[in-house]
């Protein structure tokens, strides 16, 4: 598979982060800690998802194509991405919390850090804290988890819709969930990331193979 080269150019596209987050609006509504937040997992037998993807950086680069997740219970995933016209690909790893990119310098890129991939992909696999603040109103739950960073998140009708990486009282980054659309942006460095998923497909199994050793 040919990769893409592209360091330079994005070594020239690099943006101070500092001034470009959105500011953190505080949450409305009492806490309800005798709500829990709702458990999400991947699907008990293996999934393949076809998608278009897309992706944009502030000043102008952007990069388009198809794309495939396999996803294997209980916390394995890889993510292959093709550019449109044959012009190269690459692929991620995701595996528990650790999530590698040897499909090239975009990929890495491109990508979001482990917790918001796995957020993307539908399943909640945030780092250990001590800090839970929940709030509950109708079928929307909305809790804060951990302090510096803190990731906001909110799941409707049980279901993940938005996770959100809050830093110095800023919103860096974040993961939004809309049905078969899933929207990625760092707010700092500007770039984003958005996958349409085409279709779901379950599978018996993956070779060993696609998993790097």
């Amino acid at each position: 598979m040919t990769r893409w080269s592209l360091a330079a150019p994005l070594a020239a596209l690099a943006l101070t982060a500092a001034g470009c987050a959105p500011l953190v609006r505080p949450r409305a509504g009492a806490p309800t800690p005798e709500v829990a937040l709702p458990r999400t997992a991947l699907a008990p037998t293996p999934q393949r998802l076809v998608f278009r993807w897309r992706y944009d950086e502030a000043e102008g680069f952007s990069a388009r194509g198809e794309g495939v997740a396999r996803l294997a219970p209980p916390d394995s995933g890889r993510l292959d991405f093709f550019v449109d016209g044959g012009m190269g690909g690459g692929y991620a790893v995701l595996i528990g919390d650790r999530v590698s990119a040897p499909g090239g310098d975009m990929i890495r890129r491109l990508i979001p850090p482990a917790p918001l991939l796995w957020a993307a992909l539908g399943r909640l696999a945030l780092p250990a804290a001590s800090d839970t603040t929940v709030r509950s109103s109708g079928d929307t739950v909305r809790a804060d988890v951990g302090r510096g960073p803190t990731w906001r998140v909110t799941y409707v009708a049980g279901r993940l819709r938005r996770i959100e990486r809050i830093d110095g009282g800023r919103i860096q980054e974040w993961v939004q969930r809309d049905s078969s659309a899933v929207r990625y942006r760092h707010e700092g460095e500007r770039r984003a990331l958005s996958l349409d998923v085409q279709r779901t497909e379950t599978v018996d199994a993956f070779p060993a193979s696609i998993w790097p050793r």
